[in-house]
């Protein structure tokens, strides 16, 4: 299976022999274009390194929060059966893939980097789903049932979001396994959710165990 020229080409200007292939996912019957876990063991050129820094390829990775949610949602689809829902920082697109899968009305994938949109596209069809796409949350109307997010509270910067989140949807599904200590009224922590980055960055353990935050509007 070739991956998408557009998604190949960008991934080799930052690591000129970084190659991505079709992953099946474990726990799940997803599968996602993901940079070659050997490419990912062998020492960066300083070179390489600033570029990565620069403009990371996340999409080109399966998050740990997100390969959780989709277990998660697998496993309880009424979490988003017949709903509404946008997947926020949609990065490969596979929390809202996996919300297809669990039977959603309407899947939106939500991503300010074109790059990322773009692997959501090849991801959506590499599992034969159907996907909407955004690159502006704020210009979405407040239409939503659910707002997914998945990996994006690393920065704490971002903590502002959480309110954000409930002016475009009802609820919100938030799983994250670098911040586990916000404090936030509407929030509450219904899971814990393991689960690992692919391919395996060799991240400390504690990235392991994903914490599944919910919230509804008042």
């Amino acid at each position: 299976m070739i991956a998408p020229f557009d998604l190949q080409q960008a991934l080799s200007e930052l690591l000129g022999d970084a190659r991505l292939v079709a992953c099946p996912l474990p726990g799940t019957d997803l599968k996602l274009w993901l940079i070659d876990g050997d490419n990912m063991a062998r020492a960066f050129s300083q070179e390489e390194t600033q570029r990565i820094l620069h403009e990371p390829p996340y999409w080109s990775f399966c998050w740990a929060s997100g390969l959780a949610v989709a277990r998660h949602l697998a496993e309880y689809p009424q979490w988003v059966r017949g709903k509404r829902v946008l997947d926020f920082g949609a990065g490969s697109g596979v929390a809202g893939i996996a919300a297809v899968k669990a039977g959603a009305l309407e899947v939106v994938a939500c991503d300010l980097d074109p790059l990322a949109l773009a692997a959501c596209r090849a991801n959506a069809e590499l599992n034969d789903v159907q996907l909407g796409y955004s690159a502006d949350f704020f210009a979405e109307d407040d239409r939503f049932d659910l707002i997914l997010v998945a990996d994006v509270l690393y920065d704490r910067a971002n903590l502002p979001l959480l309110d954000a989140f409930l002016s475009r949807g009802r609820e919100a599904l938030v799983a994250d396994s670098r911040v586990r200590d916000f404090s936030h009224p509407q929030y509450r922590r219904i899971e814990m959710l393991e689960a690992m980055t692919l391919p395996d960055l060799a991240e400390p353990e504690e990235f392991r165990h994903v914490s599944l935050y919910h919230a509804a509007r008042a």
